[in-house]
């Protein structure tokens, strides 16, 4: 882990971050100019960089910081950067993180054969930039960290950063996060008591190729939902997520294939408490030894707390219309951030990217044909300024 430092250079006579909560979204887009955080992003989508190869994301993202004044740290985990922003008033200490890998091509559905941002890891770390630019020209309380990371794709990055000491860097309270989302551009889905899947793998050895393809079908077909293959079933799923109580607040996803006589598997389900019942239908249905993983993958869990006060600061600051709140978990996506949750109280928080009058597919990451909105990121930054700094002056 290299260290590289700058102390954050005093500006004064901004407006208290306060302002940003206090107005309406459009007097803000209206007051402030976006365009260098859009060619940013343009910068970073045009040079995607798959899991564990951020090394010019994470030069950009390091060099910005340094030149806002911020405190920061290479090499965490990797590529990881960390940046400290510390207020002129005193409070708490609470962090922000962006992912900044590409997709890689196994991943992609209908993509290219080489890395591409199809999951918004682009618009993540340049509204992460823009919130830290925009604060190092405020007076607020207390401190903002900023964890740009990387390798989530692989659901490695967060592991490596906790690892080489992260939290010691960073010494905060909580941490927050968006992800870009298939909602309206500048809405806000809010995750309190919810979050995304783990995953568990294994494999089993049989005595036949065709025992193998058997017990691969019969695995696959625990799956109690199918992966959407049209606009209509991605409409479909992201209302279903939508309803408490719904048809996804119980839910596994399995993916099994044989090969020769052994069958390798992984599946997620929801709540993260079925792990128990889903391993012991696989190993009742393998009728054979099957080796598992240690532990799945754990589930991300959003703490209900911060997940509602964060919902209320959102309908109190952009208006109650365009907050929304997921009430189930996507079946088929993880996140490490997961692992971040564990240590730290949080939120996790899907941003509208969904341009006016665009078919779903357009926004719905992984997809060939995603391509968000970049008014987004004004959005990004200026809800999670306002949130940022309302959570560092909490006492």
């Amino acid at each position: 882990m290299s260290h590289t430092v700058s102390r954050r250079l005093f500006l004064g006579g901004a407006a208290a971050a306060g302002v940003a909560a206090a107005l309406p979204s459009s007097a803000l887009a209206a007051s402030r100019p976006f365009d260098d955080l859009i060619a940013l992003r343009r910068d970073l989508h045009a040079h995607p960089e798959g899991p564990g190869q951020e090394e010019r994301t994470a030069s950009v993202v390091a060099r910005r910081l340094r030149a806002a004044g911020l405190d920061v740290t290479t090499g965490v985990g990797g590529h990881g950067v960390v940046a400290v922003l510390r207020g002129d008033r005193p409070g708490r200490t609470v962090a922000y993180r962006a992912d900044m890998d590409a997709v890689p091509p196994s991943d992609q559905i209908g993509g290219a054969a080489t890395p591409a941002h199809l999951c918004g890891h682009d618009l993540h770390t340049t509204i992460g930039v823009g919130i830290a630019t925009t604060l190092a020209r405020r007076s607020f309380a207390g401190t903002i960290a900023f964890v740009f990371q990387p390798a989530e794709e692989s659901l490695t990055g967060a592991a490596a950063m906790l690892a080489d000491g992260v939290l010691d860097l960073i010494h905060a309270t909580e941490i927050h996060a968006l992800h870009c989302g298939p909602f309206p551009v500048g809405d806000f889905a809010v995750t309190p008591g919810t979050g995304l899947p783990g995953q568990d793998r294994g494999s089993v050895t049989l005595s036949s190729p065709e025992a193998a393809t058997a017990l691969a079908a019969d695995i696959n077909s625990l799956s109690t939902v199918a992966r959407p293959a049209t606009p209509r079933d991605l409409s479909r799923l992201i209302a279903d997520i939508q309803k408490p109580d719904g048809p996804l607040a119980r839910s596994v996803v399995a993916q099994a294939r044989a090969v020769a006589n052994q069958v390798q598997f992984s599946y997620r389900c929801w709540p993260a408490s079925r792990h128990p019942e889903i391993r012991a239908k696989i190993i009742e249905r393998a009728g054979a030894p099957v080796t598992f993983a240690s532990d799945p993958f754990p589930a991300m869990v959003c703490p209900r707390p911060e997940g509602e006060a964060l919902k209320r600061h959102l309908q109190r600051t952009v208006g109650r219309s365009r907050v929304r709140t997921i009430h189930a978990a996507l079946p088929f996506s993880g996140e490490d951030f997961a692992l971040f949750l564990d240590h730290l109280p949080g939120t996790y928080t899907f941003l509208g990217v969904r341009r006016p009058h665009a078919g779903i597919e357009t926004s719905y990451p992984h997809f060939a044909t995603f391509d968000p909105d970049e008014q987004a990121i004004a959005h990004g930054v200026r809800a999670m300024s306002a949130w940022l700094t309302t959570r560092a002056a909490t006492v």
